[in-house]
């Protein structure tokens, strides 16, 4: 698409933000310094593929590590724990502990199947995770967390319109070091972590990492009289890394990792929502259910990669190769109780007709292999250029089972998708003057699907159905970027860029007669921003308007009264708004990070029409021409907040040698749509959630103690929604306390 066909709308906070951005690109030093001599280090990112200051990188980008990123992962947080912790991110599923949906700028992909693709790419070291199961892979021993928002289409590639969230695991060195944390807390909260590293010969040295978390089930079901039996789980990762590097100009580093985990399914509690309201029912207690199906979660993934640089000098060239797989078993008491208005008894209120389902990846393989050409300092210009190769194959099973006939299996079908897709790439930067650079790429992408579905047993009573299609596509994206460094400290820059998502297919026959596909969609992302670090390296901030339009945006129409998925694709979708980081020592022993964004999205398509809920939600969106359907046109995008809001303080005071200190962190997001109709209530609150944390770190910081808190307000808000049957919702994470130890040598 191009650019000339934007609508140019932005929305008055956004303009008057940008309309600031001279004046604090004339700020040389803010008045006032605080009296101390705490300084911030320099933040080291690969934003661009890389090692550079995360101040020269002309992207809105936030990074997490050290401690923070441990204070807010502790007691047994899944990977869940960044949203809103980041600004303009969100993250939440209908999974539970896996299947994590990310969303950055508001732009994100609903889709709970097993087959959906989203905007938001992760990369593990490296290694692009395609399917949504690999995407929750727990965080533990990692260097930092890099979350870069707007198109990555140049470096990363296809199905990165909204952003990338990039995972750095610590790396093997000469140097023997490790670390071991031990914590207990509220529900038998158990986690072990721990990692150790150091020279195996003069070439070769390793770094082993491994987690385990567990949770009592605390959840009793009314409807069986057996208590404590929801919501636990047992959750391990392992990791191995290898490096070898003689010192002749090429190293190799290999990397071997695996997750178990076994627990509960996302709980779905019907007609939890007051009718009318978003609020809680009366009466309604965290530790009940009433269910008369099972649930039951496993999730196995591993996988393996190699890394090999060779430094021939001028250039250096990257090879990266990696293999991902996934096997998994989610099932659930999706009308969220007990029996049915025609079969009672029935509840917790009105329950139409039972529904209990499961979703299996019986078989998943990911192969990829990248290789790149980097240019090594060559003066003014630098480049990079290289070929990208992605190889998927995946069976999805779906299942329904007969609640009221002792839940035997009455439905069955199964999904093939075999998806290959591969690149060329080039970026370059080029140093206009000695303070303004000039930099951009390109990237060229050809993607194919073939796909097909067969049904072999029907819960409607339909005949057996087999289905395929073969969509396929190409785009080239890229982006081009202009930086001038006001200071030495203080740089602004102009940014736009284009992203591409490859075409979805969703093939959910369970409950229909069709496969849906969804074409490819197209961004275009305008971005202006500032980075600046002051009061003598004790403080820094970076600031950021930018604005978007999505060419035929993937969307997902979930439940509604027939219970089907369907793809669909809005004709556009805008995206504007403002993000802030900062963090400053404001004493010696006060550190404070603040994250903050304001991003506003609207769907534009006039002629874009969607059934609502199934029964019991008040419904604001006007009637569509077409009975029982209604216009979405202006409304805004699914889970995604228009503010989002954070806050981290840490207070020390030394004890000698050694110190105590004190560390909270708070994070907001406010109100979101569930769906992309509006409706009442399937809006979820506004949610503030808090954490703290009291340590105390002796022999040098080599051993800590802390009792921490998370959700400490112990805020019940409903997180998400199904909405084909009744007001049935399930929740965040509950209040949780805790006892740390941490021993690093």
């Amino acid at each position: 698409m191009s650019a000339l066909r934007l609508r140019p709308r932005p929305a008055p906070l956004a303009a008057a933000i940008a309309l600031l951005l001279p004046a604090l690109a004339a700020a040389q030093e803010p008045a006032a310094p605080p009296v101390t001599a705490t300084r911030l280090d320099a933040v080291t990112v690969t934003a661009e593929r890389r090692e550079e200051n995360a101040q020269d990188v002309p992207a809105s980008l936030t990074t997490l590590d050290g401690e923070k990123l441990d204070v807010l992962a502790s007691g047994g947080n899944d990977i869940r724990f960044l949203a809103a912790r980041v600004p303009s991110l969100n993250i939440e599923s209908s999974f539970g502990r896996s299947f994590p949906r990310f969303y950055v700028r508001g732009y994100g992909n609903s889709d709970f199947d097993l087959n959906a693709s989203q905007p938001v790419s992760l990369v593990y070291d490296d290694i692009v995770l395609e399917n949504p199961m690999l995407k929750g892979f727990p965080v533990f021993d990692l260097d930092r967390i890099e979350v870069l928002r707007g198109p990555q289409g140049t470096l990363f590639g296809r199905n990165t319109p909204a952003g990338v969230v990039k995972f750095e695991s610590v790396k093997p060195s000469q140097v023997a070091d490790g670390y071991l944390r031990l914590g207990y807390g509220s529900y038998g909260t158990a986690t072990f972590e721990g990692a150790f590293g150091g020279a195996l010969t003069e070439s070769w040295s390793a770094r082993i990492s491994g987690l385990y978390q567990h949770r009592d089930d605390y959840v009793d079901n009314t409807f069986s009289g057996e208590d404590d039996a929801y919501e636990g789980y047992d959750d391990s990762a392992l990791r191995a890394q290898f490096l070898f590097d003689p010192g002749t100009g090429f190293s190799a580093l290999f990397n071997v990792h695996a997750r178990h985990y076994n627990g509960t399914a996302r709980l779905f509690r019907a007609n939890i929502i007051e009718p009318g309201t978003n609020d809680l029912v009366d009466g309604f207690e965290r530790d009940e259910v009433a269910y008369d199906g099972r649930n039951e979660s496993t999730l196995d993934t591993e996988g393996a990669s190699a890394r090999l640089t060779w430094d021939l000098g001028r250039v250096s060239l990257y090879s990266v190769t990696g293999y991902e797989s996934a096997e998994t078993y989610n099932r659930g008491d999706i009308d969220g109780g007990y029996g049915a208005v025609f079969a009672p008894p029935s509840g917790p209120g009105l329950i139409p007709f039972p529904s209990e389902s499961a979703d299996g990846l019986p078989f998943h393989r990911q192969l990829s292999q990248e290789f790149r050409l980097a240019s090594n300092e060559w003066g003014r210009f630098d480049w990079q250029a290289g070929v990208f190769w992605f190889d998927e194959a995946i069976k999805i099973d779906s299942f329904d089972y007969a609640t009221l006939a002792g839940g035997v299996q009455d439905g069955y079908a199964q999904q093939k998708q075999d998806n290959t897709a591969w690149a060329v790439f080039a970026s370059a930067e080029y140093d206009l003057t000695d303070r303004l650079e000039l930099a951009g790429g390109l990237r060229y992408t050809r993607d194919e699907k073939d796909f097909s579905v067969v049904r072999t047993q029907s819960p409607t009573g339909a005949g057996p159905l087999s289905l395929s299609t073969s969509p396929d596509a190409t785009d080239t994206s890229g982006d081009a970027s202009l930086t001038y460094a006001v200071t030495d400290d203080l740089n602004v820059y102009g940014r736009i860029a284009r992203g591409f998502r490859a075409p979805s297919i969703q093939g959910r026959v369970l409950f229909g007669d069709s496969i849906s596909v969804a074409d490819a969609e197209t961004v275009w992302s305008y971005e202006l921003g500032t980075k600046a670090s002051f009061w003598d390296n004790r403080a820094r901030a970076g600031f950021a308007v930018y604005r978007y339009t999505v060419d035929d945006q993937q969307l997902t129409a979930v439940g509604g009264s027939a219970n089907f998925n369907q793809l669909i694709n809005a004709e556009e979708t805008v995206g504007q708004g403002a993000e802030l980081d900062f963090e400053a020592y404001l004493t010696d022993s006060l550190l404070v990070t603040v994250g903050a964004s304001y991003n506003d999205t609207e769907i534009r398509d006039a002629g874009l029409n969607i059934a609502p809920c199934g029964g019991g939600c008040t419904v604001t969106d006007p009637a569509a021409p077409v009975p029982g359907l209604v216009s979405i046109d202006g409304n805004p995008l699914p889970q995604a907040p228009r503010w989002v809001g954070n806050l981290t303080a840490r207070w020390s005071l030394p004890v000698g040698a050694d110190e105590f200190f004190v560390y909270t962190d708070w994070a907001y997001r406010s109100e979101v749509n569930f769906f992309l109709y509006d409706s009442v209530e399937f809006t979820g609150k506004p949610l503030l959630e808090g954490g703290l944390r009291l340590g105390y770190l002796w022999d040098n910081g080599r051993y800590e103690a802390a009792v921490y808190g998370r959700n400490i307000t112990d805020r019940e808000v409903v997180v998400g929604g199904i909405d084909f049957n009744n007001l049935t919702g399930f929740l965040n994470e509950p209040r949780t306390v805790g006892v740390e130890f941490t021993a690093r040598y």
